[in-house]
């Protein structure tokens, strides 16, 4: 009977809790509290996740109601993991490009190939290398913290990174750049950039396209942001459709389900998070 009373006042309270435009999937394991990075991978029947810096070098595989399947160790520091993309072959990548202070000289990306999905062993990574081109201090001024980074994502053998501002007041700018998929240490290329707002629940934290390529999502704490029409690789020329949450919390994993439904995860913190939601675009 205690059981049976405890799952019913979970019941009530997740059914008392406005998530706004969001559709509640569950709650995440604690394994998976600070998640920072979620992605649905070709030819795989499960969601991948993991959590960001200073948590064990791990990735989740995760039902599609929100429960680890199984975890794979990696051979690699999580120096500040935040983000998940993958490519058509169902290789998934892991983005270790966090940088609060804009100090970091080994930002990386971490390619897991896509039979050590299936692995119980720990996994050898191919490293891919990058930098900016424009940053010359380590780190710079304050008012240049311009190069943390949340999100990415794969498309037509390029990774495309979006930058997360730490400055105050322009906490909404990001900076699209493009680097090659394959190993050594590449210069990143500036694309175009864009600002969301001030405050710092419109700074970027995640990112994906579509598997058609017809559209872009970027994540922010209160927003869900949609690029179309873009010129070639330009994500940012495209027509904007922004989708406002109504539901703010530490929104930092968001992967296509399909051309039009979302998968957006949030991190547990005062109070609020710790989920798993679905969102259905127009």
């Amino acid at each position: 009977m205690k059981k049976i009373a405890l799952l019913f006042s979970v019941l009530l309270f997740i059914g008392c809790q406005n998530f706004g435009n969001l559709k509640f999937i569950s709650n995440l394991s604690k394994n998976l509290e600070e998640v920072s990075g979620t992605e649905v991978v070709s030819d795989s029947k499960l969601i991948w996740m993991l959590n960001d810096g200073g948590n064990k070098p791990k990735i989740y595989g995760v039902s599609k109601k929100g429960k680890i399947v199984k975890d794979i160790t990696i051979k690699a520091k999580n120096n500040d993991w935040e983000d998940l993309a993958s490519d058509e072959k169902g290789n998934l990548y892991i983005g270790d490009f966090g940088n609060n202070e804009s100090d970091r000289k080994n930002l990386t990306i971490l390619k897991i190939k896509h039979k050590d999905l299936s692995s119980s062993k720990k996994v050898e990574v191919e490293k891919i290398k990058f930098y900016y081109p424009n940053q010359t201090k380590f780190p710079p001024k304050k008012k240049e913290y311009f190069f943390d980074s949340e999100s990415f994502f794969y498309y037509k053998n390029s990774f495309y990174i979006f930058t997360k501002s730490r400055v105050k007041n322009k906490f909404g700018k990001t900076s699209l750049y493009k680097i090659p998929t394959k190993k050594g240490n590449h210069k990143a290329e500036f694309i175009s950039e864009f600002n969301n707002g001030k405050e710092m629940d419109s700074w970027i934290t995640s990112a994906d396209i579509s598997n058609d390529g017809s559209k872009v999502a970027l994540l922010s704490p209160s927003s869900v942001l949609i690029f179309s029409d873009y010129k070639n690789d330009d994500f940012l020329s495209g027509k904007l459709t922004k989708i406002p949450l109504n539901y703010i919390s530490q929104k930092e994993g968001i992967t296509f389900k399909n051309k039009n439904t979302l998968l957006i995860t949030d991190e547990k913190a005062h109070g609020v998070g710790g989920n798993f939601y679905e969102l259905k675009l127009n």
